[in-house]
């Protein structure tokens, strides 16, 4: 147990200029200090390549089952993917509404419209699912070596699954994937949403069947409340946002599966030609994962960052205050309240913080205007509809067009910068209504003709 208090750490660092900017809600990079070569903690970590793998083998085990039951799957021959995407022209618009030079090469990977749920969250949501369904097929001699996944659809199956249920806590997207592949498989399935959730989201899980708990709180309210459901609740399976390696390592296969989308676009990933990927963060356990699995794949030749609110950057002041999962933004003053509903989370995962020390190379924070002028942008220049959140990652390339020489020195980036494929992961989106992305788009335009127009957003001040 950490022997600092939150009133210590308080204390000890009221003069600590980046809580001060924290506090002000300023949109700020943190480049971490405690990372380290990939090679020097790999076999310390507590999980490791072969774990990814064995993810990998079971989503493959499952393909057939999604081509038959989520025809939308099957064009991919039943693995839940999505496309890896040039994106020229919105590389341009970005630039130029930070005041950047344009980087030759920016990517968004497009978690956004992913099948089954829309999100980064069917990775890792979907495969906890299908990791304890399995289980529980085998325990009840239901699986046999060679059996065809497409059993997954059938009676015997559901009706053991209907004798179990599934409850999770989540801000909207967790709970989307949770809950329909859950009440697709047979079981009786709830969702613990808290009051950052979409009221679209809750309408469209109730149409699954899907029982929703609203809560009044915020998403570590929903998620304690659904943890006490589940420990109350006999054979009852909780999908534990904040700590499960399940749905960590569910996110990890991405690693895997973006590896061969760089050979194919013929791609070069390498200490002179850099991988830097940007990933929206809110407990951290989707990016995290992702991060995780990226390491293992490219070493020391990609570099991650995670991108958060400016209202809530829970990860950066856990991993920055070393405490974790033991501060909260509301312990330094903030509202915790964002238009970016998935990223709304005060108190990240320790797990995931500890983890990612020594392998992660920094975080910075977006405002609300910027994120609502970044979905009107990538709308306009790629014909591309995201949410807010799913656009946190795109200004990482402005932040270090801007960086010192320290900064990039630091990072190892400051011969290779200008060689380096950036990589914005786009995490949400696709199931939004039209209605909700005509709001998201309006916003945007507004934002960028009251505050931007005639002046770059404010990324110019230092990094710390």
């Amino acid at each position: 147990m950490n022997p600092l208090t939150i009133q210590d750490w308080l204390d000890q660092n009221a003069s600590d200029p980046l809580l001060h900017r924290l506090q002000q809600c300023e949109e700020l990079l943190w480049i971490n200090p405690k990372a380290t070569s990939f090679e020097s903690v790999r076999t310390q970590l507590p999980l490791s390549y072969s774990d990814i793998e064995d993810a990998a083998a079971r989503l493959e085990r499952f393909a057939a089952y999604f081509a038959a039951v989520f025809p939308e799957t099957a064009e991919r021959g039943g693995i839940i993917e999505s496309d890896l995407i040039r994106t020229d022209s919105a590389a341009k618009a970005v630039a130029s509404l930070f005041d950047t030079e344009t980087p030759a090469n920016l990517l968004i990977k497009c978690d956004s419209h992913l099948p089954i749920s829309g999100s980064i969250k069917a990775r890792g949501g979907i495969y906890e699912i299908l990791q304890y369904a399995e289980s529980l097929a085998q325990k009840n001699g239901l699986l046999y070596d060679g059996i065809d996944y497409t059993c997954f659809d059938s009676e015997p199956f559901k009706a053991l699954f209907g004798q179990h249920s599934i409850v999770v806590g989540s801000t909207g997207n967790l709970g989307l994937s949770i809950g329909i592949m859950s009440a697709k498989l047979g079981f009786r399935v709830t969702v613990h949403m808290s009051s950052d959730a979409r009221e679209w989201k809750k309408a469209m899980l109730r149409s699954k069947g899907v029982n929703v708990v609203e809560h009044p709180s915020d998403y570590s309210v929903a998620v304690a409340q659904g943890r006490e459901e589940a420990l109350a609740t006999p054979r009852c399976h909780f999908v534990d946002d904040e700590d499960s390696t399940t749905l960590f390592l569910g996110y990890s296969v991405a690693a895997l599966r973006l590896k061969k989308q760089l050979e194919e676009q013929q791609i070069t990933v390498d200490t002179q030609h850099p991988l830097i990927v940007y990933l929206p963060c809110g407990v951290g356990g989707g990016p995290g994962g992702v991060a995780f699995g990226l390491k293992h794949v490219f070493g020391d030749a990609v570099h991650c960052f995670f991108a958060e609110p400016t209202h809530s950057p829970c990860m950066l002041l856990g991993m920055h205050s070393g405490l974790h999962n033991g501060i909260s933004v509301q312990d330094i003053g903030l509202d915790n309240r964002t238009c970016a509903d998935g990223l709304a989370v005060g108190r990240p995962s320790a797990f995931v913080g500890e983890l990612m020390d020594p392998l992660l190379d920094g975080i910075f924070t977006a405002s609300d205007d910027t994120l609502y002028a970044l979905v009107k942008l990538v709308a306009d220049s790629e014909n591309l509809s995201i949410e807010p959140s799913a656009t946190a990652g795109l200004p990482g390339f402005a932040w270090l067009q801007k960086a010192d020489n320290k900064t990039l020195k630091q990072l190892g980036l400051e011969a290779s910068l200008a060689q380096a494929t950036h990589i914005a992961w786009a995490t949400g989106g696709n199931m939004v209504p039209e209605e909700e992305r005509a709001k998201y788009y309006e916003l945007g335009r507004l934002t960028i003709t009251s505050l931007f127009s005639g002046r770059p957003a404010d990324l110019r001040r230092s990094s710390v």
